[in-house]
């Protein structure tokens, strides 16, 4: 697969109770997909993951645009985690970051992307469950993961392996994961 110029990617987490059995997702423009599942986790661990693989899967994309309905994932990339590195990985309240080692490897892909002298990934705040079509397939995702986890079991798919098929994204996901048409 060549590697294209500019790709859009909506990401996403969920979890079965909150913390509880997690899952994780992204969907591109074009239909491919990864997920994974994570016993026990929180959904904020499921958002930064969500938004991790979808960078580093497309480390070499020029313009990655990433879709997300996490203010979270997005505030944490774009503005928040250099600040923790710098005050050690506590919080302005000097409490220690949540999420630290997601947290770094959020740094390292970012700085994987300078250093190749690539720009950063923009992100693009969606509203979720309201019909957004990428945000729709990768909350599904995320979903079907996140019951993976609640049977104990820590998984990754993704179509990039050519194990797994691409999504039809040209259509709504099935229902049930909790969109509205």
């Amino acid at each position: 697969m060549s590697t294209p110029d500019r790709y859009i990617v909506a990401t996403d987490g969920a979890c079965k109770g909150n913390p509880g059995p997690a899952g994780w997702a992204w969907v591109g423009e074009d239909g491919h997909w990864a997920a994974g599942s994570i016993p026990s986790g929180t959904n904020n661990i499921g958002e930064l993951l969500g938004l991790l693989y979808a960078i580093r899967d497309h480390i070499d994309v020029p313009e990655l645009i990433v879709q997300a309905d996490s203010k979270y994932a997005i505030d944490t990339y774009s503005s928040w985690m250099d600040g923790h590195k710098r005050r050690g990985w506590l919080t302005s309240a000097k409490k220690p970051v949540a999420n630290r080692e997601i947290l770094e490897d959020l740094i390292a892909v970012r700085d994987a992307r300078r250093a190749k002298g690539l720009p950063d990934v923009v992100l693009e705040h969606v509203r979720g469950h309201a019909g957004h079509r990428l945000n729709s397939w990768a909350d599904e995702r995320a979903v079907r993961a996140s019951h993976h986890a609640a049977k104990g079991t820590a998984s990754q798919w993704s179509s990039l392996s050519g194990k797994h098929e691409k999504l039809d994204v040209s259509v709504d996901p099935p229902r049930g994961s909790g969109d509205r048409v």
